[in-house]
């Protein structure tokens, strides 16, 4: 077989062959993605060869990065702990009681009306929305003597305690309420909680309940006694939260060991005032989301940012808006985060809870700017004022920020390298791929994509003369499979076998591409799109997940040069003290193999080699939140020898020892 170092060489279905197969999947009925594999395996892969004397340049360990945006469940509903919908009212609660505009028939659907069902008494005064003074955004829900509302569809688990607080207050200066969470119809299916001497201020009151069985269906109520009763805000959680954080979503990322974390967008950036996100939580004005669907509750802003990457000793990533947003907003907001808590903006930050500074370094500049669907988009020329213009006022609050320039390899990026080099570290690309049904394809747009970039990159240096003596590398700040259907809410695609195959194919090329790619951000982390999906009350890898939590504690620092034949893919990596190596093989193919090793420059240990797995049940098995996993992550008994085994279908690490 074709051999080179560069993994997939491109063979497997001639178009004729395509054709037939389209043909007799058409006549059968058969779904032609199950096919999966190529006609027929090649017989002989020939050996692994290694040289580690050709030594690339360091992989960084910010291709391990992650992205979140506010959009679907990736924080609310994955990250966040908050268990209600609409808690703040944003949508005026009515008779008509249909919460789900999207995706209605799904676990997930999307709420575009109030998800607050009017339960007593069933008239049209029973509850009105007040705008006279409200607590929060543009009304208040005032419930008459004896109405109640309630919220279905909540998920909760047997004897887990659950914890809350509502903001109340009597208009005629006293009044009750009842609290009542309910997990089934029969009488004794429920707890409820009596708050009595609600007076003529807003007021916070704690409660809590313990579920007395499973489901998904539970329902949280809040009915007035005999007194007229506004409802300000309302938020439930599970006990074990973490700074409001799901604890199950919290211990998974804790497990991938991300460097930075991108946020909040994404589309919803360019829509994004950063003030709404900073206060009093509860008093945080909700909103249409500005890019996506649903409400944006601001209950994730800055501060909650921070506290999420401190408990992931992660670096954070603060993306500024470059849509509708400008540069005297963009300032204020680094402001906000890093400046002294006698500045204007440091002193708000400091009597928010944060007298330190955050100490943001990296600052994206925008999203996705050149793309004609974003909010504020303009002629490239235009934009290249903007970034500059962006940048020289953020340098003005805090000239060591890190700049990210928001790139497309093409002319939108030819134009920002050549006229705002001086106003960024990196520059940003992004590229999403489909499916294909033949496996060696699907995997291979992983290796080609990214390729594509880097070459592009590398050709911009040759072909501007004002980038020499600079080292403006790529941040690949979206890169991700995206297709089929959305089982965990607005784009909540799974993921399989065949796509933790390409996920770590890609992280194979990045380490080829090590001289040009400084960073990479899986997009995204939970649910979207993501590495992790959550239900209501649980968390799970996903298959690809798997893959970044392996390569990110296992794969290695230092490409070598790798030879191996075309139809697997396959990289070596040097620990940064050269004192082991790290062999990363891709194997699509149905049949275990054993692979040839054929070592230069390095002398292999007989004791201590590992070696760790990724293989499933065939290259259409996911996993799933609260079930077995179907794709597993195991570490395997090796010995040392003159082969390596590989099982068919599957991802496999082994660390050898070497001198």
């Amino acid at each position: 077989m074709t051999k080179n170092s560069y993994g997939f060489g491109g063979r497997g279905f001639t178009i004729a062959g395509m054709n037939r197969l389209l043909l007799i999947a058409l006549v059968l009925g058969v779904s032609v993605i199950s096919l999966g594999q190529p006609a027929a395996a090649p017989k002989d892969f020939g050996p692994i060869a290694v040289d580690a004397t050709s030594r690339g340049e360091a992989m960084s360990p910010l291709i391990y990065s992650q992205f979140i945006e506010h959009l679907g469940r990736c924080i609310y509903g994955g990250i966040w702990a908050e268990m209600l919908e609409d808690r703040k009212f944003y949508y005026p609660i009515t008779l008509e009681y249909k919460p789900y505009t999207k995706l209605v028939d799904t676990a997930f659907p999307v709420v575009g009306a109030s998800p607050w069902e009017i339960v007593a008494p069933a008239a049209g005064d029973a509850v009105a929305m007040s705008a006279d003074k409200p607590f929060v955004g543009k009304h208040t829900p005032l419930l008459k003597a004896g109405a109640g509302i309630r919220q279905n569809d909540l998920g909760v688990l047997k004897d887990k305690k659950y914890t809350g607080y509502v903001w109340l207050k009597a208009p005629a200066g006293a009044g009750s309420a009842t609290i009542v969470l309910a997990w089934g119809a029969a009488v004794g299916d429920r707890q409820s909680v009596e708050i009595k001497e609600i007076g003529g201020e807003y007021k916070k009151y704690a409660f809590e309940f313990t579920a007395g069985a499973a489901t998904d269906k539970a329902q949280l109520s809040i009915a007035a006694g005999s007194s007229p009763l506004l409802i300000g805000t309302i938020s439930l959680m599970p006990a074990d939260h973490v700074d409001g954080m799901r604890a199950d979503t919290l211990a998974l990322l804790k497990e991938l060991k991300a460097p930075i974390y991108r946020w909040p967008g994404g589309n919803f950036v360019s829509g994004y005032d950063w003030r709404d996100g900073i206060g009093d939580r509860d008093r945080r004005p909700p909103r249409t989301n500005p890019a996506w669907t649903g409400v944006e509750h601001n209950d994730f802003g800055m501060h909650e940012f921070i506290r999420f990457c401190k408990h992931l000793d992660t670096e954070p990533w603060i993306t500024v808006n470059t849509g509708f947003g400008d540069a005297y907003s963009a300032a204020a907001e680094l402001e906000y985060a890093n400046g002294p808590a006698d500045s204007y903006y440091g002193a708000k930050r400091a009597a928010n809870g944060s007298a330190q500074a955050f100490a943001v370094k990296y600052w994206g500049i925008g999203n996705e700017m050149w793309g004609a669907w974003q909010l504020g988009y303009m002629k490239r020329e235009h934009y290249e004022i903007k970034q500059n213009w962006v940048v020289d006022k953020m340098r003005e609050v805090d000239p060591k920020i890190i700049p990210i320039a928001s790139g497309s390899a093409g002319p939108w990026s030819l134009g920002l390298l050549k006229n705002c080099s001086d106003h960024m570290a990196l520059i940003a690309e992004h590229f999403y791929t489909k499916e294909k049904p033949d496996i060696l394809a699907h995997i291979r747009q992983m290796n080609d994509n990214i390729k594509k970039k880097a070459e592009f990159h590398r050709q911009a240096r040759k072909d501007l003369p004002n980038l020499a003596g600079k080292d403006i590398k790529i941040a690949m700040t979206e890169w991700n499979y995206w297709y089929g259907p959305t089982p965990y809410g607005e784009l909540g695609t799974r993921y399989y076998l065949k796509d933790a195959l390409g996920i770590a194919a890609g992280l194979n090329e990045y380490a080829r591409q090590s001289d040009i790619i400084a960073a990479a951000f899986y997009a995204q982390t939970v649910n979207v799109i993501g590495c992790i999906k959550t239900t209501k009350t649980a968390a799970a890898f996903d298959s690809t997940g798997l893959v970044l939590k392996l390569y990110r504690k296992e794969f290695g620092t230092i490409p070598v040069k790798t030879t191996a034949s075309d139809q697997l893919d396959v990289q070596a990596m040097l620990s940064a003290d050269g004192r082991t190596l790290t062999i990363a093989i891709v194997n699509p193919w149905r049949q275990a193999l054993d692979l040839p090793l054929e070592l230069k420059g390095a002398k292999p240990s007989a004791d201590n080699w590992k070696s760790w797995q990724i293989t499933g049940e065939g290259l259409q098995s996911t996993n799933a939140p609260g079930e077995a996993p179907k794709v597993r992550l195991e570490e395997l008994p090796v010995k040392a020898a003159a082969s390596l085994h590989v099982s068919g279908e599957s991802i496999t690490l082994v660390r050898i020892p070497v001198e």
